[in-house]
């Protein structure tokens, strides 16, 4: 009996090593939303007023102040090097070859995170209609994640 619950000890040390292995970062999420004049994305907390907000955003620009790209991303505690979250949007008022690029610098954790990036009214205000994006994690100069929208 006692070699049996080392050996299962064991399996569970070695299990255990395994499953404690980092995983690569991940985008998980990206959220496209127009705020209105007031910096609201949504009237209401209720996800499905928030889609109905957005579908009324876009349908009228003149109520439409900035955008806000929201990122829910997940890396791994302890990296080797400091993130930084990368937004490249395409739009119709734009160069749709030369992307506007935002940035942000991010810190890992143990579980995933939101982040926020933000056009300013001057910006959004020549940016027209947004046609496609991708977002992009960076250690250093490596692309580590990405995820882009079906236009890209």
């Amino acid at each position: 009996m006692r070699m049996f619950m080392r050996g299962v000890w064991l399996l569970a040390w070695l299990c255990s090593g395994l499953c404690l292995q980092a995983a690569p970062p991940r985008i998980l999420k990206v959220l496209p939303h127009y705020l209105d004049k007031e910096g609201r994305a949504a009237l209401s907390p209720s996800l499905y007023e928030r889609d109905a907000y957005q579908a009324l955003l876009r349908a009228d620009p003149e109520k439409r102040s900035a955008l806000r790209i929201d990122v829910n991303w997940k890396a791994p505690r302890g990296g080797r090097a400091p993130l930084l979250l990368r937004v490249e949007l395409r739009s119709s008022g734009k160069d749709l070859i030369q992307p506007l690029v935002l940035e942000r610098p991010v810190r890992p954790g143990y579980f995933s995170r939101w982040s926020s990036l933000r056009l300013t009214e001057e910006e959004y205000a020549s940016f027209g209609q947004l046609m496609a994006w991708r977002v992009t994690l960076w250690q250093d100069t490596e692309m580590v994640a990405e995820q882009k929208s079906f236009l890209w």
